[in-house]
């Protein structure tokens, strides 16, 4: 089988480069206002994730509960515990704050299309897939800035909660709410250009991205990361993922889902969304020097899902074929 490298990956290491060679751009002496085009394009990508949000369909989910909870438990409570699990071996400040982008990697909310897409190519419960991809985000909007609270030193950013939940309201919640109510008149339209709107969606993402990476290089944040670090993170990530795979794949045989079933919730339960990591960094951890350091195990974690899932499903669709 021959294996296609995802452009959005290559792309991502075009910005880091870019990021690396031209820092200025992206630091607060920047003329070019990046901040405030990057809050409106957030605002933006969640107006639209809301006018693509089918009501209807998502009631007609609500019935598979065994699996909505399981998909949930999973994104929400399985990878957190499990990098949790080695926050008491935590000695220097250089493997906390590590520690600190795996967490926040572990309790952010699964992603939608990439989600969807692989389910549908491996044969899975495609209803269910969309029910509990969209409901995650919802839910990760409350989740996962509680699960950072625990753990975030306000010494280093300001960490309010007050301040984070208003961010939260008026970035996110309120766009997708305007987006779900105009789903009716704008709905169709927003399905037609769904390519269009991923595409800016991933415009912005790009540039919160070199944001992060060039005011870290500006800082000179990465100078403590050794190329033996970056082979342990990406030991840790492989780890993470194929913990959290195989757990959930043991709990839906246990459960006694049915093959789709079982395919949806690995397939839903084990993603991670680059989308909400990089917008919720950008609001969690915007006065971190190290903000560039917190984003690389998710951007690591985006690359390995995509690939592992992408052949595990073309050998499920295949073998199902057959």
């Amino acid at each position: 089988m021959k294996l296609k490298i995802d452009k959005f990956v290559i792309a991502i290491i075009a910005v880091i480069v870019m990021a690396y060679l031209f820092p200025h751009w992206g630091t607060k002496e920047s003329p070019i206002p990046l901040d405030t085009i990057s809050t409106i394009g957030i605002s933006l990508i969640f107006f639209f994730y809301g006018l693509k949000l089918s009501p209807d369909k998502l009631k007609a989910g609500l019935k598979n509960w065994k699996l909505h909870i399981l998909v949930q438990v999973s994104t929400f409570l399985i990878f957190p515990l499990l990098v949790l699990a080695f926050h008491p071996f935590l000695q220097t400040e250089e493997q906390n704050t590590m520690w600190l982008a795996f967490f926040f990697l572990a309790a952010l909310p699964s992603t939608v299309s990439s989600s969807v897409v692989m389910v549908s190519m491996a044969k899975g419960n495609i209803p269910a897939a969309i029910f509990n991809a969209s409901i995650s985000g919802i839910i990760g909007i409350a989740l996962t800035p509680l699960w950072m609270g625990l753990f975030v030193n306000p010494a280093q950013t300001d960490f309010d909660f007050t301040e984070i939940y208003t961010k939260l309201i008026l970035q996110i919640i309120l766009p997708v709410i305007l987006g779900l109510l105009l789903q009716r008149f704008l709905g169709t339209f927003a399905l037609k250009h769904s390519a269009k709107l991923t595409m800016f969606d991933k415009s912005i993402i790009l540039l919160i991205i070199y944001k992060s990476f060039a005011e870290s290089f500006e800082e000179n944040i990465f100078s403590s990361v050794s190329i033996l670090d970056l082979l342990l993170l990406f030991i840790g990530v492989m780890l993470l993922f194929f913990l959290a795979f195989f757990l959930t794949g043991f709990m839906a045989k246990k459960l006694d889902f049915n093959k789709e079933d079982q395919i949806t919730a690995q397939f839903c339960g084990t993603k991670k969304s680059l989308v909400h990591g990089t917008v919720f960094s950008k609001i969690l951890f915007g006065n971190m020097a190290s903000i560039g350091i917190i984003l690389l195990p998710l951007m690591l974690f985006h690359a390995i899902q995509i690939l592992i899932i992408s052949v595990v499903a073309s050998k499920l669709a295949r073998r199902q074929h057959s």
